[in-house]
């Protein structure tokens, strides 16, 4: 079972993007009307989250640190060449769509009148009812076919902002040092390395345990449960090893 814990908070904001794109993608190309509805508060997750005013600036600007990172290891006789630049032209790809994206990612929604009525209801317990919306109910009664459309119409919008999220954690996993490491009785603590500012950690454990991770730039901490059958975490007391890797 695979765990991943932001040590940087940009990287927290990516990773719930991250999430939140795969579900949308998955809802929009089934056909049932609770599926499209989950599709579109899903949509409406994304620009709420895409709404902090430095992600895309943040974005470009690691898209741009990380083109001349591997433009200055064209020197390097160990680097193919053709594989390096593949990477580079997704990077420049990236890049040049989101930096065309005109405001934040979804603003261009903000003035569909129909789906901002939709978003100021759909967070309401039972908001979205025949009786409060019932142009929006006359939609879920659409053949799936045309709400697909326009979700995708919609979503396409975002679609700047996925990419360039994709290709950045990309890069920064494969960037990742792996080790075995062992807990004492389930408990692990590691000093980060001086020099070095880690963005992501990644954890690999056997699917009975579940970790708690706290860290910031110069330690990480993990604490190791079990899952009792209602649910509850217990911290465990035995030894146990499991493979950690650090992203820069």
């Amino acid at each position: 079972m695979l765990y991943e814990y932001p040590l940087q908070e940009g990287v927290r904001t990516m990773l719930r993007l991250e999430q939140l794109f795969d579900r949308i993608g998955q809802l929009m190309v089934r056909d049932t009307a609770i599926d499209h509805h989950f599709a579109l508060a899903t949509l409406f997750e994304i620009m709420d989250v895409a709404a902090r005013a430095d992600l895309k600036s943040d974005l470009l600007k690691e898209l741009d640190r990380h083109k001349q990172q591997l433009i200055a290891l064209r020197s390097n006789p160990q680097v193919e060449p053709a594989a390096l630049d593949s990477v580079v032209h997704r990077l420049e790809q990236a890049f040049d769509a989101l930096n065309h994206l005109p405001g934040k990612a979804g603003h261009a929604l903000t003035s569909n009148e129909w789906l901002m009525s939709v978003r100021s209801r759909i967070s309401i317990p039972g908001g979205t009812c025949e009786f409060d919306l019932p142009s929006y109910h006359a939609w879920q009664h659409r053949d799936a076919s045309v709400r697909r459309a326009d979700l995708n119409q919609w979503v396409s919008t975002m679609m700047p902002l996925a990419q360039a999220l994709q290709v950045m954690l990309q890069l920064l996993r494969d960037s990742s040092v792996r080790q075995m490491v062992h807990s004492n009785a389930g408990q692990f603590q590691q000093a980060l390395p001086a020099g070095r500012s880690f963005q992501l950690l990644r954890l690999r454990l056997e699917p009975n345990l579940v970790p708690e991770i706290s860290g910031h730039r110069l330690m990480v901490s993990i604490r190791l449960m079990r899952a009792e059958p209602d649910n509850r975490l217990k911290p465990i007391t035995e030894d146990a090893s499991f493979e950690l890797a650090l992203c820069a």
